[in-house]
């Protein structure tokens, strides 16, 4: 029998205790109907024998402490909520836990946010991880030795595994119910928990901000000059220009401020006021594409969907309920 450990940190987000609980329990249940035995022993642990969260609106009470549980074989790190350094900060007691069950074997799996205090044990140095797509700035500056993997809702490791933002968790659970029982199990777990078991990227959720939080004075210059003007095919010498800057520094700086190159940071600016367009407009694909200062169908298409996940025409049908009169060009 397989012993799962779902961790119950402070300031965690509490579905993502109970939504992994939940799954390994019923597929106990699913093998038991089929005439096998539960293959799953799930235990909620802690540093503590009861877990307050949201402030004290609930308790959680786990089944041992972890200095309790001397071997396991998944140890599962749920999302963490508020603020990152701080959250991570309060659980820095169950770290050398956790560090010690991988060490003895253990597989270790992060739930979105959670990727953060799994940073924290240096078990992920030098390696890749998913997370939430709107925590992954914030991510790359706490560990700057780990590669994010944009987009992704799953990534696996050498024993380690991470997962997108919120309920993207689910595929990194049903890969983990397929991966110790078969296939034919998973997709029995997707139908009940109403999951798209092979849904392997966040992309279509991402929304672009902008990485605005640095101080370089000349590169927020520019970023708001790219905004303001999305409709414009912009140069980087035109913004070296604009800001009184070689265009190889202005370069290294604008990557150094933003984690983009200029290019990159162009086309997202460009495709996020194209999402928008879609998603609250009547405008037709070609008129959107020509808002953002795109004339090649083809290139805006494949753009779009390397950043997205969907073609132009996928993104508006999921997205926008308006009725759509006028005909299209591309898909």
């Amino acid at each position: 029998m397989k012993k799962v450990s779902i961790l119950v940190p402070e300031s965690s987000v509490m579905q993502a205790i109970a939504d992994p609980q939940y799954l390994f329990t019923t597929v106990n249940q699913f093998l038991i109907s089929a005439g096998k035995e539960p293959l799953f022993d799930v235990e909620l642990v802690g540093v503590k024998k009861e877990v307050k969260l949201n402030n004290g609106l609930f308790s959680v009470h786990t089944n041992r402490q972890l200095k309790e549980v001397n071997k396991t074989d998944l140890v599962f790190i749920p999302a963490l909520f508020g603020d990152m350094p701080a959250a991570v900060a309060k659980n820095k007691a169950a770290v050398p836990w956790i560090v010690e069950q991988y060490n003895n074997g253990a597989e270790v799996a992060s739930l979105c946010v959670g990727a953060f205090l799994l940073a924290s044990t240096g078990l992920l140095n030098g390696k890749k991880c998913s997370t939430h797509w709107g925590f992954q700035n914030e991510f790359r500056e706490m560990y700057p030795d780990i590669e994010v993997v944009e987009g992704n809702i799953v990534t696996e490791e050498k024993r380690l595994y991470s997962s997108g933002g919120a309920n993207s968790y689910w595929n990194l659970l049903l890969h983990l119910v397929e991966k110790y029982t078969n296939r034919e199990t998973a997709i029995l777990a997707s139908k009940y928990f109403a999951i798209d078991i092979d849904r392997d990227s966040q992309a279509t959720f991402a929304m672009f901000k902008g990485q605005k939080n640095h101080t370089d004075k000349e590169i927020l210059k520019a970023q708001e000059y790219i905004e303001k003007n999305i409709h414009e095919k912009i140069s980087t010498n035109e913004l070296a220009k604009i800001t009184a800057i070689g265009r190889r520094t202005f370069e290294r700086r604008f990557r150094q401020a933003t984690s983009n190159s200029v290019l990159e940071y162009i086309q997202r600016i460009k495709i996020e006021a194209a999402k928008k367009q879609f998603e609250t407009s009547r405008k037709n694909i070609n008129e959107v594409m020509y808002d953002v200062g795109y004339t090649d169908t083809k290139a805006f298409r494949d753009l779009f969907k390397k950043l997205t996940g969907l073609s132009p025409i996928e993104y508006r049908n999921k997205y926008n309920k308006m009725v759509i009169a006028k005909p299209e060009y591309i898909s």
